[in-house]
């Protein structure tokens, strides 16, 4: 979050979309008692959950281009 507070939004979605599914992935191979507060519902909903919001924050952050600031209006 630090990162996009410092107007470098494109690191710092890339960063919270790599530790979602960092995230995703100790969900799937840390046993259940380990796990502590990435266990919200179970195993195969937090794991898509977590994928999924994680895809979706790398691909929003690599496919957004910065606008041109040679455009006049």
């Amino acid at each position: 979050m630090v990162r996009v507070l410092t107007q470098h939004w494109r690191e710092g979605a890339a960063l919270l979309g790599g530790a979602l599914l960092l995230a995703a992935l100790l969900r799937i191979v840390l046993p259940t008692d380990r796990v502590g507060l990435l266990a919200i519902r179970s195993r195969p909903v937090d794991v898509l959950v977590y994928s999924a919001f994680g895809g979706a924050m790398l691909v929003l952050a690599l496919t957004i281009v910065r606008a041109s600031s040679d455009l006049t209006y």
